[in-house]
């Protein structure tokens, strides 16, 4: 009789990676066809449409890239903090904080030129983004308590933060009793990067870039950067080295804070041109599925950034041509990340039957 064994391979399976995504992606795209078959949609209309919509033209592919710059940085600071074994899920609150530290950056300071109005704000941004980050880590390192429910939480206190200042003190009084605040000066304005070519993709690119370069320089060439891998990889032995852990953790959040605040700060002055309470899109949730499917690596964050952007736009098409939930893209990134998580099994073990007398 012959039972089946599960054993640890010696080593991950070659390009396991990415036959274990295409296959998750097909998964999560086959049991969603059919649900969309359950509630009477046509699925293969449907996965037509979200293809073109994301991903089938020029203006698609303009639209998805607008959406990958916030989702991308959002994902860069959560993979820092997950590197470190830190579970911050507060992306999203962090997001808020870092929109309205730029916002007061433009109210407080309404007359300064660009080349000053810029970096004002995205100091004010980051500074915002990274403080509301820190009082977790302090809450952890000082008392103990989960970051995952802190961070959580925080995120609610945000977006209602968010919400009351639009709705009272920032107010735009000619707005028609609309929650948002004055549209920004032209010199708080992130403008396109060459409009006869790249239509609106704006100067945020860029900033994507440069931040992703230096990270990539901090982790990888820099003691700290090194001291930040190790005390992932083993808190316990980073203690034993004498590595400033405590320090580590509030490092990272602070960072992610950082990033987050640096997307909040671009999407309220390239896309909005002011903050409202519609830049709460969910970036800062998407931000945990793209950094758990890229397994923490800068370059597959860019890759699966798009992609997760690429879906959420065409997921905006289903709702206008097929009449679909807006909670469908909801379950189509759940149904990604969950089916890369079960396929990773594979990557690391496999099934082998053993004879039994």
């Amino acid at each position: 009789m012959f039972l089946p064994r599960v054993v640890k391979r010696q080593e991950p399976l070659q390009w396991g990676s990415f036959f274990i995504f295409a296959a998750a992606l097909v998964v999560s795209l086959g049991v969603s066809c059919a649900l969309l078959a359950v509630h009477g949609k046509p699925p293969l209309k449907a996965l037509a449409v979200l293809w073109s919509g994301g991903f089938g033209g020029p203006f698609a592919l303009e639209d998805t890239l607008l959406k990958s710059i916030p989702i991308f940085l959002c994902s860069l600071g959560v993979a820092v903090s997950f590197r470190m074994q830190v579970w911050n899920i507060g992306a999203e609150g962090q997001f808020a904080l870092g929109a309205v530290g730029a916002t007061w950056a433009v109210l407080a300071f309404p007359g300064l030129p660009m080349w000053a109005m810029m970096p004002v704000m995205f100091l004010c941004a980051a500074i915002a983004g990274g403080l509301w980050a820190a009082v977790p880590a302090v809450l952890r390192l000082r008392f103990g308590m989960n970051e995952i429910i802190s961070t959580l939480m925080f995120n609610y206190i945000g977006i209602l933060f968010l919400q009351f200042l639009v709705y009272g003190a920032w107010k735009d009084p000619t707005s028609f009793g609309f929650p948002m605040t004055p549209i920004f000066p032209k010199a708080a304005l992130i403008g396109p990067i060459a409009p006869a070519t790249l239509g609106r993709v704006h100067w945020g690119l860029a900033v994507c870039v440069g931040v992703a370069v230096l990270l990539a320089v901090f982790l990888k060439r820099t003691r700290l950067g090194f001291e930040l891998l190790a005390g992932g990889e083993n808190p316990r032995a980073a203690r034993y080295a004498r590595m400033p852990y405590n320090l580590l953790v509030l490092l990272v959040m602070t960072l992610c804070g950082a990033l987050a605040g640096f997307a909040g700060c671009i999407e309220t002055s390239a896309t909005v041109n002011r903050l409202q309470p519609s830049i709460m899109v969910g970036y800062g949730y998407t931000a945990i599925v793209v950094a758990w499917l890229s397994r923490l690596r800068v370059g597959s964050i860019a890759c699966f950034a798009f992609l997760l952007a690429g879906l959420r736009v065409g997921v905006e098409h289903l709702q206008l041509d097929l009449q679909v939930p807006a909670a469908f893209g909801g379950i189509l990134e759940g149904m990604i990340l969950l089916s890369v998580l079960a396929g990773q099994f594979f990557d690391r073990y496999r099934f082998t039957l053993k004879g039994r007398s």
